[in-house]
């Protein structure tokens, strides 16, 4: 069994508008490769949010009175800080230049995911655009993923990754926010292991695993490898949505 991960190169930079699955498309071939059964794109969040348009400019922003008493205690952009309110369904924790939030989503995230990085816009300074999310990441790797497996005519799964912190340890890590076509989350609980001793709370998250191995291939600066091609995931595709990997609160011993 092996596990081999192929990042994309040559995919141009992606507009509003752009056909994701039709950029993708075009690029394999460039890379030597083709798609078949069993095989995972893992797409960086970054290009399904330009492609979709969720581009905002500060300029357009007016803050509230709590956008603006949180952003005293930040020391952020008060509009910035705003846009992170109106992506969030809670604030978890607040210091300076930093707001941990609960995403509309569901998952926790540093600023809601709001990115400067790597973005610009149609008009305006590039340090007034910032990137959202998209508004729904299991619906848009549905849509690339139906597109792709009319066209090569095979079962694949597609993964959409965003970098994320995680509280007790530096550095951030590849990890889901939206997938179609494979689990997230796998559930080995009654399998034997080498002793015969059948595992009783096991759950792996498998998609994150591959998201983390995805984004190490795909950098986090100037690499421009935007989407990695995962041959031999080693659980069967199915159905699944990024639900499955969100901890319900009453399990949540830290909130």
């Amino acid at each position: 069994m092996s596990l081999t991960l192929y990042p994309l190169e040559g995919l141009p930079l992606v507009s509003p508008g752009d056909d994701l699955a039709k950029l993708i498309a075009e690029t394999l071939p460039k890379n030597g490769l083709t798609l078949q059964d069993g095989d995972v794109l893992v797409i960086a969040q970054k290009i399904v949010s330009k492609a979709e348009n969720r581009l905002v400019n500060l300029t357009t922003i007016t803050p509230s009175e709590a956008a603006l008493d949180y952003a005293r205690i930040t020391l952020k952009d008060p509009r910035l800080v705003e846009l992170i309110l109106s992506e969030s369904r809670e604030v978890v924790r607040v210091r300076k230049n930093l707001m941990i939030v609960e995403h509309r989503l569901g998952f926790i995230s540093a600023n809601a995911g709001i990115d400067h990085s790597n973005v610009s816009g149609p008009w305006g300074e590039a340090a007034d655009w910032v990137l959202l999310l998209p508004q729904n990441p299991d619906k848009s790797a549905g849509h690339i993923r139906k597109q792709l497996e009319k066209r090569f005519g095979c079962q694949i799964g597609v993964l959409i990754i965003d970098s994320h912190g995680r509280a007790w340890r530096m550095g951030t890590i590849g990890m889901t926010i939206g997938l179609s076509g494979l689990p997230g989350l796998v559930d080995l609980r009654g399998q034997p292991d080498l002793f015969d001793y059948h595992l009783r709370i096991t759950q792996v998250a498998a998609s994150d695993e591959l998201a983390a191995g995805a984004s190490l291939m795909m950098g986090q600066a100037r690499e421009g490898l935007p989407v990695v091609l995962a041959r031999g995931f080693p659980y069967p595709l199915r159905e699944a949505s990024l639900s499955e990997l969100i901890r319900p609160k009453d399990m949540d011993l830290f909130r």
